[in-house]
């Protein structure tokens, strides 16, 4: 026999890995059908929940599209953030791997399409379109200075920069994640030979 502690506690995680469930759902019925075409009836019937028990989780479509492109930009952060801190691995590989939690995992069909929702939609992110590619932006920074030499450490801002510019360039280029992989390690590897390089 539980105790009521017990039941209340199972079912705020029942009810937390139902929404996360929602979330998961709604990333890709919005990557698949956009925005403005996708109904809270969509996202309620993939996610196979009735209208009223999504509206219960999000008063709004906007409200489910943040929601839900917050928690998969979370996701992107924390999985790069983890990479990058494991300093017993080259820098090279991870910050290959970073990119790919970042960017690369928006290559392809179906994934691509994510990420022009997105970006197509900054009006109704707020300033979650800018904050997360600044942490971004700053943990790589971070992981360049850390592993620059002495007297280069002031140039891994400019490198971080420049493999930002770099993984757009070749998430738009490209149409799998193979092929982002393949392109985005030649550039982190020429990269960090600019970074190494003495004055």
């Amino acid at each position: 026999m539980s105790s009521p502690a017990f039941d209340v506690i199972k079912s705020k995680e029942t009810e937390a890995g139902r929404r996360e469930h929602v979330l998961d759902v709604a990333l890709l019925i919005f990557a698949r059908y956009g925005y403005r075409k996708t109904s809270m009836d969509d996202v309620a019937r993939a996610a196979d929940i009735s209208r009223p028990g999504l509206y219960f989780y999000f008063a709004s479509k906007q409200e489910l599209f943040r929601a839900t492109v917050t928690r998969a930009l979370d996701s992107d952060v924390a999985a790069a953030e983890r990479a990058l801190a494991d300093t017993d691995r080259p820098l090279r590989d991870r910050l290959i791997e970073a990119f790919d939690h970042w960017t690369g995992r928006y290559v392809g069909p179906l994934t691509g399409e994510i990420a022009i929702v997105i970006e197509s939609n900054p009006d109704l992110l707020g300033p979650v379109t800018v904050e997360y590619p600044v942490r971004f932006a700053g943990l790589v920074t971070d992981a360049l200075t850390a592993g620059a030499p002495p007297d280069r450490a002031g140039v891994a801002s400019d490198v971080a920069q420049t493999l930002l510019s770099t993984a757009i360039g070749i998430k738009h280029q490209t149409s799998s994640r193979e092929d982002f992989l393949a392109r985005m390690t030649t550039g982190v590897g020429l990269l960090l030979l600019a970074l190494e390089r003495t004055q």
